[in-house]
């Protein structure tokens, strides 16, 4: 679904993302791992057209979409739910739902809103709420949810726990491994080390802008040796 190649970006004259390789594949949870300050908000916002790549290739579906803007990285089924959630307070819930599908037909959009219903049914019960009212969990839900509407192909979910009770975290974990269930592959970047790898099937871990350590979740999570020298556990 999505390779990522030697891929190096910045801002000004700093470098942030150092020659970074990763992939994702159909079907997959693949987690991307590491501190504040390692370069995964920048490959974000280069992945989804915010940052304009200095080198490197973006492959979706075995095409190009590095240089692309953003719209049209969305309307090719890259999907990105931005750190912070970063939703319209003063909408409703369903006014935020259906910004988040102005990429596609009207004519889908009440099924993709349904969707989005069956997955949070929370969000069904505040549909005529402000979003700003909503609790930390429920903004979140809002904000996967709005990245639903936009039919992704590929989900990119960054620090989805980021701020949330230890019970809303076990809880948004969970509706992550109902979505890969239901089909979606997903990126998903985090600082939750533990729980990430409980979910994805492979990982990667960044430090200074590039992978110093990839390989299936399971080996990542169960090495004693790793765990102490780039998780910090």
């Amino acid at each position: 679904m999505l390779e990522v190649r030697d891929l190096r970006a910045g801002y000004g004259g700093t470098e942030v993302l150092r020659g970074l390789s990763l992939s994702v594949g159909q079907g997959e949870v693949v987690a991307v791992l590491g501190s504040n300050g390692v370069g995964k908000t920048t490959l974000n916002m280069t992945l989804s057209g915010l940052v304009e790549p200095w080198s490197g290739e973006i492959l979706f579906e075995g095409r190009p979409i590095h240089g692309r803007k953003p719209s049209e990285v969305v309307s090719a089924g890259l999907v990105h739910v931005p750190e912070g959630r970063k939703i319209f307070p003063n909408l409703t819930v369903l006014e935020n739902l259906v910004l988040g599908g102005y990429r596609r037909s009207k004519t889908g959009r009440n099924t993709n809103i349904e969707r989005v219903f069956r997955t949070f049914p929370r969000l069904k019960e505040r549909m005529k709420q402000a979003a700003g009212t909503l609790s930390g969990g429920e903004q979140q839900m809002l904000a996967i949810g709005r990245g639903l509407m936009s039919e992704p192909k590929l989900l990119i979910l960054d620090e989805p726990s980021l701020g949330l009770s230890p019970l809303l975290v076990e809880e948004m974990f969970g509706l992550i491994e109902q979505l890969a269930k239901d089909g979606l592959p997903i990126m998903l970047v985090e600082q939750n080390v533990v729980q990430s790898l409980d979910v994805a099937s492979r990982a990667y871990i960044l430090e200074n802008g590039h992978v110093v350590l990839s390989g299936a979740a399971e080996t990542l999570r169960d090495d004693p040796e790793l765990k102490r020298a780039y998780l910090g556990l």
